[in-house]
Order: C-alpha cells, then structure tokens, then sequence
C-alpha cells in the first residue's frame, strides 16, 4: 500500500521555478531524510519513493512512498532547504499539503486547495480586470472537478 504525498515548492527567488525537476526534488528529499533519519531512514523511505508529479509552474509536487514509511517521510519535509540543478543552489522549502492514499484524493484536494486560494485573490482584487480574470479561474477548477469525476478510476499505476 502507499501514501502520496502533496507539497507545493515555496521560494523567493523567482530563478528557482526553472530548476523544479523530478531529479532535484528527489535528491533534496533524499539528502533531507538521510540528514534528519540516518541511513536506515533513507533505505525504508527509498524503497517505492518517487516524484510522481511536479508542474515548474504552480510548484506543485506529488511524492510516493510506502504507507509503513511516509511518516520519515513528512517529518524529513520541512528540512528541504535548497533546489540545486547545473551546480546553481536556489533556497526553498516544501509546504506539505496533503497525505492521501490515492492521486484522485489529492487532485480533489488540490482543486479544492486552488479554488479557496483564488476566492482570496478574488477579494483583495483592485480593479474589473483582475476580478474578471480570477473569476474565470474559478470557473476553470469547478469544470476540471467534474471531468475528473467522470473520469476512470484508476488511481494507481499497480506496480509495487
């Protein structure tokens, strides 16, 4: 059994979307849970984990592991301190979101997630423009909610 693991990448420095790739996540959290839990930690933790999603853009990251070692795994999260790619390092962190068992419960989570995050862009919006531009995007997420409703039901992709 597994748990997927929803963080969203956050950082100050704007340079730091460009180096978000599997590759860099992965080997911030590996080095974070070898830190934090030693080299038994990183052996259980290893065993099924991976970067199952990552969109650069939005920084959001989905992580897999086993359902007996996501615990290391969260608690190793908040001590990702940096992205590094082509020898550049970019300060950041992970803001865990959401533990599911299933990628479907965290897109619905996500959806819900990015909905209430526009609904407060939507209230501090200054001008028409903005408003129109964000109540679009909070029609765009009730339609993605209900194509992935009518969607297939796989959630996982079986192997282990």
């Amino acid at each position: 059994s597994r748990r997927y693991v929803l963080c969203e990448v956050v950082s100050e420095d704007p340079r730091c979307r460009q180096c978000i790739e599997d590759r860099a996540v992965g080997l911030a959290v590996r080095d974070a849970i070898g830190r934090v839990h030693g080299d038994y930690g990183l052996a259980c933790c290893s065993i099924s984990f991976t970067v199952k999603y990552l969109n650069a853009y939005t920084g959001t990251v989905l992580l897999r592991c086993r359902k007996d070692s996501y615990r290391l795994l969260c608690s190793a999260l908040p001590f990702v301190r940096q992205l590094e790619s082509r020898n550049q390092r970019y300060p950041c962190f992970l803001n865990t979101l959401h533990v599911g068992g299933t990628i479907r419960t965290c897109q619905k989570f996500l959806i819900q997630y990015n909905r209430r995050q526009l609904l407060m862009l939507l209230q501090n919006c200054t001008n028409e423009e903005e408003r129109r531009c964000i109540q679009k995007s909070v029609l765009s997420c009730f339609l993605t909610e209900e194509q992935s409703q009518s969607g297939d039901e796989e959630d996982d992709d079986g192997t282990e």
